[in-house]
């Protein structure tokens, strides 16, 4: 039997087994909430995981498909994880896990094929670990998202602080530039290098 046929065969205990890796990454408290994949509303973590870990694994058995399409069922579960307070391994660790899922299912075929399993399993781990690329690609833009917002953020309320102050005005024909008040007033950088060469 293919690999194709074998994991279409083991596919929902695939899917569940990988499913539990990611639900084994929150507090006890979380897993039971999670793994209530009945309500969508009130577990939007559990859904969203489990409905992106199925299309991706659909996807693989397509023979990897097209990045373009992995990764946009990918995203929404990286997207979640990249918000949350984990490391970036710790965040994409459950797409390395995979390959174990796969193995451990396959274990007893595994077993009594002969080498030509064995190369369409190595050629299935390689689909895995472009995933793992994709998903790291993702992980990063999110996180780039979120220093961005947070950069802009604190640019946006000290800058609101120091106008506050009357420290800092912004000069209207040029709208986003902040200057001192008080050089503004004095009728700008040359007003004032020229009074201080006379003094």
């Amino acid at each position: 039997m293919s690999l194709v046929k074998l994991l279409e065969k083991y596919r929902s205990r695939i899917i569940d087994e990988w499913f539990q890796i990611i639900i084994a990454t929150y507090p006890p408290e979380a897993k039971k909430l999670f793994s209530n994949l009945k309500d969508s509303f009130n577990n939007p973590v559990g859904s969203t995981a489990i409905k992106s870990m199925t299309e991706v694994f659909d996807l693989l058995l397509k023979d990897g498909d097209s990045p373009d399409t992995l990764k946009k069922s990918l995203d929404p579960l990286v997207r979640i994880r990249a918000v949350q307070e984990f490391t970036p391994s710790q965040a994409l660790h459950f797409i390395v896990e995979l390959k174990r899922v796969v193995r451990d299912s396959l274990e007893r075929e595994l077993k009594e094929a002969g080498g030509s399993l064995q190369e369409e399993v190595g050629a299935f781990e390689s689909q895995i670990d472009t995933l793992l690329l994709i998903g790291f690609d993702i992980y990063m833009g999110c996180r780039e998202q979120i220093y961005s917002y947070k950069a802009n953020h604190v640019k946006e309320r000290t800058l609101n602080l120091l106008k506050k102050a009357n420290v800092l005005c912004e000069v209207p024909d040029v709208g986003t530039e902040i200057i001192p008040h008080n050089v503004y007033k004095n009728g700008g950088f040359d007003n004032t290098k020229t009074s201080n060469k006379g003094d």
